[in-house]
């Protein structure tokens, strides 16, 4: 830890982050106990998995404890990543198994206006301005009338960017059934 040239190869690294190949890499580091490559992906990562986890628990400190758990497992299961998935969906799925985990035998909050409204932003997107020339309030309103399972797809394909096939093995069910318009099954 107390090292002067730990942080030397973290400015190397950061200079190199422009792929997917780069999350393999950081995996690559972390199992071999890189404390740098731990920081570099929870920098990339961490707020992707954080919102998601918010979206389905709506508590902040619990969101908080079970990222702080999700990254504990990447640090200890970094070599158990086999490629099959982009390392986002591996991560977000890892968390989701955390917060079910962590929330078994407790209700799922609602995901509600009040707490859409105080998520950060650092800028708004175009589906956000979108949003805002659209009726906004049908959106609104549609969404909240919207089963638990289905905001927490809507999450992970719109809020982490994940593919539908990346959502379906996240949430472990047919991709048939994430395409479908009323998926009757998303387990928990």
């Amino acid at each position: 830890m107390n090292d002067p040239h730990r942080n030397s190869g973290a400015a190397a690294f950061a200079d190199r982050r422009d792929s997917a190949c780069d999350d393999a890499e950081l995996l690559r580091r972390i199992s071999k106990g890189d404390e740098d490559a731990m920081a570099a992906f929870y920098r990339e990562h961490g707020k992707v998995v954080l919102a998601q986890v918010l979206l389905v628990t709506g508590e902040r400190v619990l969101a908080e404890e079970i990222v702080q758990d999700t990254m504990l497992a990447v640090w200890r299961g970094a070599a158990s990543f086999r490629g099959e998935s982009s390392v986002r969906s591996w991560v977000i799925a890892i968390a989701r198994r955390q917060t079910r985990d962590r929330l078994r035998g407790r209700a799922l909050r609602v995901v509600d206006d009040a707490f859409l409204a105080d998520q950060p932003s650092s800028n708004p997107g175009p589906e956000v301005m979108a949003l805002d020339r659209a009726k906004l309030a049908e959106v609104k309103g549609a969404i909240q009338g919207l089963a638990s399972a289905h905001r927490e797809l809507l999450g992970l394909v719109f809020g982490s960017g994940l593919s539908l096939r990346e959502a379906a093995d996240v949430l472990e069910i047919p991709v048939g059934t994430v395409k479908s318009p009323y998926p009757r099954h998303v387990p928990r």
